[in-house]
């Protein structure tokens, strides 16, 4: 059957941009776009109050995951970014159904497998949550491009908390990065994705751990393009003189989603709190 044209000429280029995640992580993924796209309005959901979704029940993420975008959608968005990878991993069908065609939904996965599969690399590892790990999506996404690729996952369960505690360049972060990856599954791998979107804020330690024998993949910019690359198809790029609005809505507020939000976006943003 012939895939459906989507069909968003509803929307208008000056409805804002929804991004959500369970934390901070999404934060890396808005600042991206942020850079990627100045003109463009932003809302973005943090469900710290439900953290880690890493350790949920697909049951409990997909509950979530709906919820804020039916929030996001309330909200008139004209995009939905799943700044999540358990989200993505175990509630992307779920979101799409809901969203049903009326907006564009953008994940953090499917766009990262499909430039992994198709450049050079041979044995990938994968760091992410255990729901992540669970689901496999990962892998038989970039499987499905180039089934040549070998590809490990690695649940790393004990660094989100440590980056929502506030453990950036930090003795306990740097002993768990260093028993994580060297891990032997990841014995052997030449690129490494960072299947959680918190992991960008490590992304340092990462590289230093590494020094130049593994390339380590920019998941936030990927991602940002192709956004981009879908608002510019279906004329929604926010070509407006007005100056771009940021808002932020929070399940539960935290000095650390205060702290990071302000770094990248300025002191003035004000977070909200809101309980769905």
């Amino acid at each position: 059957m012939k895939k459906k044209k989507q069909d968003y000429s509803h929307l208008s280029s000056e409805q804002p941009i929804g991004v959500f995640d369970s934390g901070v992580g999404g934060l890396v993924f808005a600042k991206e776009i942020k850079e990627m796209l100045p003109k463009e309005n932003l809302i973005y959901f943090g469900d710290t109050k439900n953290l880690p979704y890493g350790e949920k029940s697909r049951e409990a993420i997909v509950g979530y995951a709906t919820k804020i975008t039916r929030f996001l959608l309330e909200k008139n968005c004209k995009a939905v970014v799943i700044a999540c990878n358990s989200a993505t991993a175990n509630a992307l069908n779920e979101v799409v159904e809901l969203v049903d065609g009326r907006v564009p939904v953008i994940d953090v996965i499917n766009p990262v497998a499909e430039k992994v599969a198709y450049e050079i690399h041979n044995n990938v590892g994968v760091i992410a949550t255990k729901a992540t790990v669970n689901s496999g999506l990962y892998r038989k996404s970039i499987r499905k491009h180039n089934k040549f690729i070998k590809v490990d996952e690695l649940a790393t369960p004990l660094l989100v908390p440590a980056i929502e505690e506030g453990f950036k360049n930090h003795p306990i972060t740097h002993a768990i990065i260093y028993n994580y990856l060297s891990n032997n599954k990841l014995k052997n791998i030449e690129t490494l994705i960072l299947g959680c979107t918190h992991y960008p804020l490590l992304m340092d330690e990462i590289k230093q751990y590494y020094g130049n024998r593994v390339r380590v993949i920019d998941s936030p910019g990927i991602v940002a393009n192709q956004l981009r690359m879908i608002l510019e198809q279906h004329q929604l790029l926010n070509d407006s003189a007005a100056l771009p609005e940021y808002h932020f809505y929070l399940s539960d507020i935290t000095k650390n989603f205060e702290k990071i939000s302000k770094k990248f976006f300025g002191k003035s943003i004000r977070l909200e709190l809101e309980v769905l």
